[in-house]
């Protein structure tokens, strides 16, 4: 049992020392994304990290505006290497949570807007020592609602 415990508690302390950084990685990679996505493609930010009320661990990591449509934007930030390309780590469940948030963001409107959409943000980062920049892919109206959905 001693040996479990040892086991649980380095893992924690390995968990504890690298967690900081990953979560910093994500929040620099959201905060590349709307950069770029107010630069080269003319949105506006309306939120960021957005939490449903009814369940605090669904967030929406970006909510824009394009034009007149409402853009619910997951971010996936990853190491230009990676295995799995952000766009892919969008998964069934993935979506079944960003659609609870999304008809929550909706409720909580006063105006309903005529259309909204699913963006997926990847961004790639160079590995460690590079002088290339960051990589922005762009991937618009992932299929997330019913077809005939209303707000």
């Amino acid at each position: 049992m001693l040996r479990i415990g040892n086991f649980l508690s380095t893992l924690w302390r390995r968990w504890r020392d690298v967690r900081p950084d990953a979560a910093r990685t994500g929040a620099d990679g959201e905060r590349l994304a709307a950069a770029w996505l107010r630069q080269e493609r003319g949105f506006r930010i309306v939120a960021r990290n957005w939490r449903s009320p009814r369940d605090r661990r669904d967030e929406v990591d970006l909510v824009a505006r394009d034009g007149a449509v409402l853009v619910f934007v997951e971010v996936k930030t990853r190491a230009a290497a990676a295995l799995v390309p952000g766009y892919h780590a969008v998964d069934a469940r993935k979506k079944r949570v960003l659609a609870r948030c999304v008809r929550a963001y909706l409720a909580g409107l006063r105006e309903k807007p005529v259309t909204v959409r699913l963006d997926v943000v990847e961004v790639a980062l160079p590995p460690s020592g590079s002088t290339a920049g960051p990589t922005i892919l762009h991937f618009e109206n992932i299929p997330l609602l019913p077809k005939h959905f209303r707000p």
